[in-house]
């Protein structure tokens, strides 16, 4: 399994790309340094009134299918 933690900061206006379909991917960097890219869908149930913030964790199998994605509080 390979876990990736990062920062996200997208605000309210920003999202409404990736809820259009506009944008259908997400790239991240995380704490080590590395790029993340995963499907922008998986962060649906994470939007607020904000957007969406906060430090997440996604974990892939070896295939680099995500398995979770969780956001820390």
């Amino acid at each position: 399994m390979h876990r990736y933690e990062f920062h996200l900061l997208i605000p309210p206006e920003k999202y409404l790309d990736y809820y259009r379909g506009k944008v259908r991917q997400v790239i991240a960097r995380s704490t080590t340094g590395q790029n993340v890219q995963f499907p922008a869908s998986l962060l649906q149930r994470f939007i607020t009134q904000d957007g969406i913030q906060g430090k997440f964790i996604l974990v892939c199998d070896e295939k680099h299918k995500c398995v979770s994605l969780d956001r820390q509080e």
